[in-house]
């Protein structure tokens, strides 16, 4: 048996004798090695077990676009997540579930969001796949890695069935400060979302509690938390896991006005030309492909040149607030470097970052801009379908949907004593990987073990598979199908080739992800035995994975988005429009 497995393994054992205890679970291994019941030979393999293990913090941001930050090509200045970018690594095919609840509780519980119960959002529609709840036959990255002696930890956005009694506290978190959904992001806010709670380890608190310093704006307060957290796992000798999940972008659209303030003016270019911008910073990074095609401006999106004074300065102003959210959620992972550094722990802290879905469409063309100061507190901002489009440059739809604008998100991983840095156009790891990916990643690197049974439930088998050979720049990645839906929307991706369609009654579409990965040139007409054997290989995941049967009636009062527009089989699918609103869209 190799000597380094079974020192994690002790390790494991010892960390978790010794949770809540002020030990170090080194000095119990050295006095058992000294009892005889550790092989003395092994305490340097243990030594090393135990370093190896790294702390980790997972950061996903809400309703960004994969070309909102500087890595992925955007003109917001994002210098903190530059630097992670520049000492770590970036993936260029990352994929999430095109909805918020979808992807947290993919990537909380490892599989794909049906088999933990949450097809949809957080109604429970009276079917296996879509009870809006984790269910009872998953378990959480917490609910692995504390047994694994981790302190576990988790600040934001919980949005995974809270309304059905499941908690951050009951789901294997030692310490959370979250909110039921989202939409909060000051503690003074009475415009949409205003009467959101907040709640505190599982217990309801005020907004205006002392210990939070308010007023207080999210993106601080999630990221402020969250470092006393690791304060508690530090003192207590332990590796921590932190689930940081921002708010932001996320609308109602808000801000300090301070920060709002730096970026007025600066979108007056408007969505044709910045976009164009966008596109040659991806293609200067390796990120796009130069001869991929960009999607052109649907039809509905007037050009920016044919509005008014007046329109052009409210469209300004609203993107202005929304790159200001994205400041601020980098200035906080600034903030958050240097606590890790400061307490001298970012060496062998893996930090993680993403994005739940792609640019958001909602509330279509015009968006929406009301209250007396948009972007404050009191106000309701959402940045609508024409900056979508930016968001999401260069690639087709937005969130809710399963092309590329819907589902892909940037990914950085920094963790400095492993990842080597890779830089230049060559530098992205190119992997096609799935938000399911993360959780075995996470059981991997803290030689943690996944269970098969859960409070006498047998537990679903992992659908991801860990990232680490990728990460570490070593072989031993299997190549393998990923799969989406949500909403009737659909997709399989395997090797180049994917097929996705877009609602139930849409017709499936063929691209070639080498090739032409902005899916502008639908392959289906002339292919048709291949879209016939990835419809099937589609649909028996479909079957197994309960995805089908279907929900028959939509829940009361959560209406889904309808497309309209040209019809889904339009080998573009340019022109269509995307819902114009939708409640508790997360």
């Amino acid at each position: 048996m190799c000597p380094s497995w079974v020192a994690t393994r002790v390790l494991v054992v010892c960390q978790t004798m010794l949770r809540g205890w002020r030990h170090n679970a080194l000095t119990l291994s050295v006095a058992v090695g000294v009892a005889g019941l550790l092989p003395t030979e092994l305490l340097p393999a243990l030594r090393a077990a135990q370093a190896s293990r790294p702390n980790i913090i997972l950061i996903m941001v809400d309703d960004m676009g994969i070309a909102d930050i500087g890595p992925y090509g955007s003109e917001i200045p994002t210098p903190h997540l530059d630097a992670l970018a520049a000492g770590g690594v970036k993936f260029s095919q990352f994929y999430n579930t095109g909805r918020c609840c979808p992807t947290r509780a993919s990537l909380l519980t490892g599989l794909y969001s049906h088999l933990a119960g949450i097809g949809w959002m957080t109604a429970d529609q009276g079917l296996p796949g879509y009870r809006g709840r984790l269910n009872d036959q998953c378990v959480t990255i917490a609910e692995v890695l504390r047994p694994a002696g981790y302190f576990t930890a988790m600040t934001g956005k919980w949005h995974v069935g809270f309304n059905h009694g499941v908690t951050p506290s009951q789901r294997g978190f030692d310490r959370s400060l979250n909110l039921p959904a989202g939409g909060l992001h000051f503690s003074n806010q009475t415009g949409p979302k205003g009467g959101t709670k907040l709640f505190l380890n599982g217990q309801e608190v005020s907004r205006q509690d002392p210990r939070f310093e308010p007023p207080w704006y999210g993106s601080d307060l999630w990221t402020e938390q969250g470092i006393q957290f690791v304060d508690e796992a530090l003192a207590n000798d332990q590796p921590f896991f932190w689930y940081l999940a921002h708010v932001a972008p996320h609308f109602p659209c808000m801000a300090p006005e301070a920060t709002i303030a730096k970026y007025r003016g600066k979108y007056r270019e408007g969505w044709d030309r910045l976009r164009e911008q966008r596109l040659a910073r991806q293609i200067d990074l390796g990120l796009i492909d130069p001869q991929w095609k960009m999607e052109t401006r649907p039809e509905e999106i007037p050009a920016w040149d044919s509005l008014a004074a007046d329109e052009q300065k409210r469209y300004d102003d609203m993107m202005a607030i929304y790159a200001a959210m994205i400041e601020e959620v980098d200035k906080n992972l600034g903030k958050l470097v240097a606590a890790l550094r400061e307490r001298q722990v970012l060496e062998n802290t893996l930090i993680l970052f993403l994005s739940d879905n792609g640019g958001n469409a909602e509330a279509g063309i015009p968006g929406k801009y009301r209250g007396q100061q948009p972007g404050d507190p009191h106000s309701d901002v959402f940045i609508g379908r024409c900056w979508a489009h930016l968001n999401n440059t260069p690639f087709r739809w937005y969130k809710h949907y399963n092309h590329e604008g819907g589902i892909a998100t940037p990914l950085l991983a920094h963790w400095p004593a492993a990842i080597k840095p890779r830089t230049g156009k060559d530098g992205w790891i190119r992997t096609p990987t799935h938000v399911v990916d993360l959780m075995a990643t996470c059981v991997d690197l803290a030689g943690a073990e996944y269970p098969a049974t859960r409070n006498g439930q047998a537990i679903t088998p992992l659908s991801g598979q860990s990232l680490k050979p990728l990460l570490l720049n070593e072989p031993g990645f299997a190549e393998r199908p990923l799969y989406w839906e949500h909403e009737g929307n659909a997709a399989i991706r395997v090797g180049n080739r994917k097929l996705v369609r877009r609602g139930v009654q849409g017709q499936w579409e063929l691209f070639d992800m080498v090739q032409d990965r902005t899916e502008q040139q639908d392959l289906a007409d002339s292919h048709a035995d291949e879209v016939a054997s990835l419809r099937r290989q589609w649909q028996a995941w479909a079957k197994r994975s309960q995805v089908v049967p279907r929900p028959k009636r939509k829940p009361k009062g959560k209406p889904k988005p309808k497309p309209k527009g040209k019809p889904a089989s339009q080998p573009s699918g340019a022109n269509a429009s995307p819902p114009s609103s939708q409640k508790n869209s997360g």
